[in-house]
């Protein structure tokens, strides 16, 4: 690799990072509870743990954040098709 692209990859990585503490700060300190109903009540220190995670994961965040999804995912697992859900639906 060069000295040129060497530098191009430091800058772009550091440009995500930057963009991804400047989202951090308003989602720990208010949007995390609008996505998630449990963090809502979320301590000082639960919020800088999550700081790294959102730093990382920013743009699939900001996707959740412009799409107004409110809800954490529901976990798709191999138990839950087998069991179906509360309705009663059957795999």
């Amino acid at each position: 690799m060069s000295i040129v692209a060497a530098t191009w990859l430091v800058r772009l990585v550091g440009l995500y990072l930057l963009l991804g503490i400047l989202f951090a700060i308003p989602f720990v300190v208010q949007w995390v509870g609008n996505m998630d109903p449990n963090a809502k009540e979320g301590s000082p220190g639960f919020r800088i743990l999550i700081s790294p995670g959102v730093i990382a994961l920013w743009p699939l965040l900001l996707r959740r954040r412009l799409r107004g999804i409110h809800q954490p995912p529901e976990e798709k697992n191999a138990h839950r098709i087998a069991a179906g859900d509360a309705a009663g639906e059957t795999p």
